[in-house]
């Protein structure tokens, strides 16, 4: 069999950054399906740099845990990991699949996986995420959903996987209203209550970690509290409206489907694994 790096950003602030990669990685790994499942950071250790090293395996596929393609996934991960013959991928924005290239110093077979972000798969955690917020498996109806990405007018690609799941998420009919939002650009999700009718709105960050943005930023630029340190209440009433925060999206345990899906598009074996972790009972034992 083969070997899994799920690549990540860390933080050497925040140790809930790197938690989702972990608890991601122990999902996979308990399902059998890859000889080795290993994370690696960029802000943390492992870093990206040595990872390969300590993969025992030839062929490895290698998944980063990003929202979007861009700057980390584009330049970052394929320089640090010194990826020979990367050029990029013939993308859209949305639409990358995989790579396969050689490492340089360790001659590895490494299959470069679109970000997670960006999968197609996305769109049901995404809507898992607001069942799980609202306590209702079957959430929808007379609700509205706010999808919640970073922007930023330096890289258009940040916007765009936001976007791309408002839109495959409005197409299913399930929600009365769908609307992706951003912190950086407009339509500006200070603004939440403007864009929907709906009584009550289910408001899910893409991101892929709570931290400053999920758990600061966005719950005081909605209004749902003056202070975040003094927490809020969910649901919280704004303007008329009920908002149902569900903080961010990499931290719902169908994640770990997500990422198993990038490596099996890339040609890795999985089994039943990705029946296992979409019904949620592959066993979460330690590394």
């Amino acid at each position: 069999m083969s070997a899994l790096v799920i690549a990540a950003h860390g933080s050497h602030l925040n140790p809930e950054s790197s938690r989702p990669a972990h608890e991601h990685a122990r999902r996979i790994r308990a399902t059998g399906a890859f000889d080795t499942v290993q994370t690696a950071f960029w802000k943390e250790e492992p870093h990206f740099r040595e990872a390969l090293r300590t993969v025992p395996s030839d062929e490895v596929y290698l998944v980063p845990l990003f929202i979007s393609e861009g700057y980390f996934t584009e330049q970052v991960i394929p320089r640090e990991f010194r990826l020979e013959g990367w050029t990029g991928w013939d993308s859209n924005g949305t639409s990358a699949v995989t790579a396969t290239l050689s490492a340089e110093d360790t001659g590895q077979t490494v299959h470069y996986c679109g970000p997670v972000g960006t999968h197609d798969a996305m769109s049901d955690v995404i809507v898992r995420r607001a069942e799980s917020v609202t306590g209702d498996p079957d959430v929808g109806d007379g609700v509205g959903l706010a999808v919640v990405g970073h922007g930023t007018e330096r890289n258009e690609n940040s916007a765009k996987a936001v976007t791309y799941h408002a839109d495959r998420i409005r197409a299913r009919g399930r929600f009365d209203e769908v609307q992706a939002l951003f912190m950086d650009e407009e339509p500006e999700v200070d603004d939440v209550t403007d864009y929907f009718t709906s009584t009550d709105v289910v408001v899910v960050p893409l991101f892929i970690a709570d931290g400053y943005h999920t758990q600061e930023d966005i719950p005081e630029d909605m209004g749902l509290t003056e202070d975040y340190r003094e927490g809020w209440e969910t649901p919280a009433t704004v303007e008329g409206h009920r908002i149902w925060y569900a903080g961010a999206v990499g931290t719902e345990p169908l994640l770990a489907e997500v990422v198993a899906e990038r490596a099996a598009d890339a040609g890795a074996t999985v089994g039943d694994s990705l029946d296992r972790l979409r019904a949620g009972d592959a066993p979460v034992r330690s590394a």
